[in-house]
Order: structure tokens, then sequence, then C-alpha cells
């Protein structure tokens, strides 16, 4: 038993690890390279992992969520993050590069369509790239919803979630002098692209340990030890989208272009406690989107790793899997 939740390890509901049966570097253009991995069976149901950040990458634990025998895993580091080059660059790096990178690797793999499966960012741009392509679209299992709205972004750089963790949240702002206050994406952006190695990276340590402290919902609001090469590579992509709200034509994109998705089946997994990214999106969007379904986990957060979530989203591609 877990001694904060009360509930089983996370471990505990995921499929054993599995290798890799084809990993590649893939080119892009623009200069990008993508790491690209495939593991489960060859012959199996195609499903597409999209992390989160953006700027996170793909984890070998992301694997486990999908029955190996049965589904072909498709992993990539989204433009500038894990072993996708160049590292941390913001250079041709938007939502919509990232959508034609997903397309590329579909068509790389002779996949004819596909399981798109994410959370968190990983969400917003599973929704972006089935608006875009839905013919490609078989299905979406989404975690942790996060529609790129103002309202959102306000929340959790605003002063909203800092209600609830003010020690965290003064440890944030602490970097940045008072009349910054009122904008510190911008804020910090100024730092992370400051062209200082040293100091590019205490913000950036900074600002992952922001968005870790209150990942899940057992947190002691510490956020840990963030390691400086991740950090910069995660602060400056995910400040680089918020700072440019996401790329997209207009606030309010993704529900506005709901019927795009409308007849595409769809399963949203969202902890009840999510600082990071309040149920109210995942519940505004399954609202306008009649194929949807919305699970709602109590006692959880935001991370993939909360028991309760990891739990939901093996029995959710199981239960696909036996359609």
């Amino acid at each position: 038993m877990d001694k904060n939740s009360g509930q089983k390890s996370a471990v505990q509901y995921l499929y054993p690890p599995t290798t890799p049966f084809d990993q590649r570097m893939l080119e892009v253009g623009d200069g990008h390279t993508v790491y690209v991995e495939q593991c489960g069976n060859p012959q199996g149901v195609p499903v597409v992992v999209l992390h989160g950040g953006p700027g996170g990458g793909c984890s070998p634990a992301m694997r486990r969520y999908f029955d190996p025998a049965v589904y072909r895993i498709v992993l990539f580091d989204q433009r500038g993050c894990g072993k996708s080059t160049p590292h941390a660059s913001v250079e041709a790096n938007t939502t919509w590069h990232l959508v034609a990178d997903i397309e590329r690797i579909r068509a790389t793999l002779g996949i004819e369509q596909w399981i798109v499966f994410g959370g968190s960012w990983g969400a917003t741009l599973s929704l972006v790239y089935a608006q875009t392509h839905p013919d490609r679209v078989a299905c979406l299992v989404l975690r942790g919803v996060f529609l790129m709205t103002r309202r959102e972004l306000q929340w959790f750089y605003g002063g909203g979630a800092g209600q609830f963790w003010p020690e965290a949240w003064a440890r944030f702002t602490s970097l940045i002098p008072e009349d910054e206050h009122n904008d510190l994406i911008a804020a910090y952006h100024k730092r992370l692209f400051s062209g200082e190695r040293t100091t590019e990276i205490q913000y950036a340590r900074a600002w992952a340990t922001w968005e870790n402290a209150l990942a899940s919902v057992s947190s002691d609001g510490a956020g840990g030890e963030v390691p400086p090469v991740y950090a910069h590579a995660f602060s400056r992509l995910e400040n680089h989208y918020f700072h440019n709200a996401g790329f997209l034509e207009e606030d309010g994109q993704i529900l506005k272009n709901i019927a795009r998705i409308e007849h595409i089946p769809g399963y949203v997994v969202q902890g009840r406690y999510d600082m990071i990214c309040p149920p109210r999106s995942a519940y505004e969007l399954t609202r306008r989107w009649p194929a949807s379904r919305l699970r709602l986990i109590r006692n959880a957060g935001h991370a993939l790793s909360e028991p309760g979530i990891s739990a939901e989203l093996v029995r959710i591609m199981d239960e696909i899997a036996r359609l």
C-alpha cells in the first residue's frame, strides 16, 4: 500500500516492461531529427503515445499501459526534447510542426489509422492532430486534459493554483521582480532565453519544479531536484509554447472545432484534484463531444503515475482491445 494515498502502487496496474523492436532517428525537416521507437506486437493494433510538456519526452514507463501482445506501440520524442535533436531548440518548433511530424511518422511506418493516446500537453496535441487529420484517428484516449486556453494558463501561472500551494508559489515567484508578476510566463521567457546558460538553467529548474510540485495528489510540495539538462529543454519548450498560446489561431480553438472529431470515440481520464489541469476542461470537452466518455478519478491529481489514473488507462486499453 502507498502510505500517502492509501492506494496500491501504480506499477501493479501496468504491463511488464517491453523492449522496442524498432528504434530510429527520423529527419522531419527544418534541421530537426526526432527519436521514434516501436514496441509490442509488430502486427498489432497501432497506438501512438504523445508525451506531455511540451518538452517532456517519452519514457520506457509509457510502454506499460498497453498489452504488448495486442498493441503496436509507437512513442517518439517531440522536437527539441528527449533524444531528438537539436536539444532544447525552439526554432521551427510549433504545434503545427508537431502535427506534421506525427503524420510523417505514421506514413513512414505504413500505418493507415491509429489510436492516439496522450496526456496533459499530449492531450492538447492529440486533439489538434485529430481535428487536422480525423480520418487517421481510430480512437482518442486522453488524460489530464489541457485545452491551451488563456483561462488555463492564468490558473497555473496567474496565481490560481498558488492559492492552494502558497509555499511552492512563493518559491516560483520569488525569482521574478514584483513589477513583472502580472505576466510570469513573459518574465520567465526573458530569462529562459537570455543566452546565458547559467541563468537559463536556474530559471528552467525553478519553472519545472513549480509544475512537479503540483503533479501528484500526494505531493508534499517540494517538487524535487530536476536534472539541469532535462529542465533546460522542458522549461524552454513549455514556456515557448505557452508564451505563444500554443500557436493556435484563436483562444478556445479546440472546443470550437469539436465538430471535426464528433464521430471519433474518445475516453477521457481526469484526476478529480488535478491542480495543473483542473477538471473543468475535461468536463467541457466531453460535454461537447458526443462520442466521448469522461472518467473522473477520485483521490488523484495530474500525474500519469497516479494509481487510480494508471489503473483506469490500462482498463480502457484492455477494453478497446476486446472490441
